[in-house]
């Protein structure tokens, strides 16, 4: 067995561990599970993965407020937002994001909403046939959702929207891709055209870690070069969804608390192998 068949081995075992209905709880995609409209869990989609920074439990805290003021369903309050809606997030605040940030997001929706029919087909309509992965319909994307937000850009909407020039790996964005685009126990996949091969790996503090551990990069900093190169790395083994282990690598920092320099889950990690 050659090191690409051994991690193989290794990640499908992951895989099979940690992306079930049961550990759900410990992500953001949790609030996507809450509706069965494929309108509503594209925008609960953005909403709790565009919020996925700082500590769990208060990003948790943040999208359940924001989702609880939408309503019932997010897509009808994107259909009818107006300055009576727009009053309901006055006051949400998380870290470097307040209400007037989603003020000028959901009236970007709500545009997009009214022209294409969905964030799907917007998205879609920023594709190329040629495109080698997501990123320059995300470019696109992103670019489009500024455009039509309308007045003075706050500096926060600048957060929610980063821009994959600038080398950010962009990691809420692609987060937002995987659970849009793929469909397993959990990540709920309510859109069809793109094609789960096309997606980048949402790069964060957790997964730069891990896959330095395992040898899929050297970078210490998270970009979207080293994205790409870590997706690249993955697509050798799973070439078909070469994001499909995000989930359960996260979860070894996540619920097993790993934090690289030994904890109580060392003795039983899969991982133990490779670290030194």
């Amino acid at each position: 067995m050659n090191n690409t068949e051994k991690l193989k081995e290794i990640l499908e075992g992951l895989y099979q561990k940690y992306n079930t209905a049961e550990f759900i709880s410990s992500d953001p995609v949790m609030f996507v599970h809450r509706y069965s409209e494929r309108e509503d869990m594209e925008i609960a989609a953005f909403i709790a993965s565009s919020l996925a920074y700082g500590r769990v439990a208060q990003v948790k805290k943040s999208v359940d407020d924001l989702l609880s003021r939408m309503g019932k369903s997010p897509r009808e309050f994107i259909d009818s937002f107006d300055r009576n809606q727009a009053a309901k997030l006055s006051g949400f605040k998380h870290r470097f994001n307040t209400g007037k940030d989603f003020v000028m997001l959901f009236n970007a929706f709500k545009e997009l909403l009214d022209e294409f029919g969905s964030l799907e087909n917007a998205f879609n309509r920023c594709t190329e046939k040629n495109d080698p992965d997501v990123i320059p319909a995300l470019t696109k994307f992103t670019h489009l959702l500024k455009e039509r937000a309308g007045g003075h850009k706050t500096r926060g909407l600048g957060y929610l929207l980063a821009n994959p020039g600038s080398n950010s790996p962009c990691k809420r964005l692609n987060m937002f891709l995987r659970w849009t685009v793929r469909n397993d126990s959990v990540d709920p996949g309510p859109w069809e055209k793109i094609g789960a091969e096309k997606l980048i790996i949402p790069l964060d503090t957790h997964l730069i870690r891990l896959c330095r551990i395992i040898g899929l990069h050297k970078s210490k900093n998270p970009t979207m070069q080293t994205a790409k190169e870590v997706t690249e790395k993955f697509a050798l083994i799973c070439p078909e969804d070469p994001v499909k282990y995000d989930f359960a690598l996260s979860r070894i920092g996540i619920v097993e608390n790993c934090n690289g320099r030994g904890c109580v889950y060392c003795g039983t990690c899969e991982l133990r192998g490779f670290c030194g």
